[in-house]
């Protein structure tokens, strides 16, 4: 199936202007979700909000928006003027800069976008794509929707421009913030370390090499309930773990696993894609017509 364009937007920079199509990145329509319900009669519950000073629901019309300033005291704020303080939305990514893609850390990295070109603009989107390709560079940008104000970079993937969200400087913690102490790397550790990640490296990510497995166990339990099935609730005992010993021993009989894992699987041949589990919504239909 074709993907559906969620809005549109230009992309500017100096007297240039690219009209595209904003598509979004991720299927947020595949997560599985469980409902609230009402043990005795199975029926959806209804949040509520309850005042903690009188214990009485109240309702959404009787509500406002407050902000904690001390200990227990807030400034209220009425729609309106939450209104005003957003920003402005905007259909244009205005690009200040062009940066390295390389220099921007994956630690800054939000939500993806991908881009498309709008009508008429095929030949200057391409051009940008390329020009983008061969200098190994990503576009900086402004840009703002839903209320928000957004840093965000525009990447070529193949032939396709991805828009990415950015984290902000001050939204980031500093990684000095972590106190790890000073290693005592020994030469012959780091050697061995070193066979070891060069013994399981690749040539590139192969994303579609890992399957999400908790979400294949949920849905086939999904599926055994709604045909009416009970599933059994197997206990997993916990890996053996504790502190290392002895760091050498434990990289050595890792390159042995890793040799052992490579030879038994080149004696199996390529390995197969794992079995698609059905749709919990399939099996409720198919269900359904019993």
């Amino acid at each position: 199936m074709a993907a559906r364009s969620i809005g549109s937007l230009t992309l500017s920079f100096g007297l240039v202007a690219i009209p595209v199509k904003l598509y979004s990145s991720t299927q947020s329509a595949n997560a599985i979700s469980f409902n609230l319900l009402h043990k005795g009669c199975g029926s959806r519950l209804r949040q509520q909000y309850v005042c903690l000073k009188h214990g009485t629901v109240v309702e959404r019309d009787d509500m406002v928006k407050g902000y904690e300033f001390a200990k227990d005291q807030y400034v209220t704020f009425s729609p309106e003027e939450i209104k005003a303080l957003d920003e402005a939305g905007t259909h244009a990514v205005d690009i200040s800069e062009f940066v390295p893609i390389e220099s921007i850390d994956p630690v800054y990295f939000d939500k993806t976008y991908y881009l498309a070109p709008d009508k008429g603009a095929a030949k200057p989107y391409g051009l940008l794509t390329e020009a983008l390709k061969e200098s190994k560079r990503c576009a900086v940008g402004r840009w703002a929707a839903r209320g928000k104000g957004y840093i965000v970079i525009v990447r070529p993937i193949d032939n396709v421009l991805a828009m990415q969200q950015l984290h902000y400087a001050a939204d980031v913690r500093p990684v000095s913030e972590v106190d790890v102490p000073k290693p005592d790397v020994k030469p012959a550790e780091l050697k061995l370390a070193r066979q070891l990640i060069d013994q399981q490296t690749a040539e590139r990510f192969e994303p579609t090499a890992y399957t999400d497995e908790l979400r294949a166990r949920v849905e086939a339990a999904i599926q055994k309930k709604v045909e009416g099935q009970e599933i059994s609730v197997a206990e997993i005992a916990p890996e053996g773990g504790g502190k290392v010993i002895d760091l050498m021993e434990a990289l050595r009989a890792s390159l042995e696993k890793t040799d052992a894992a490579r030879a038994s699987a080149s004696e199996l041949g390529p390995r197969k894609a794992p079995k698609r589990v059905e749709q919990p919504a399939k099996a409720a239909r198919k269900a359904s017509r019993r």
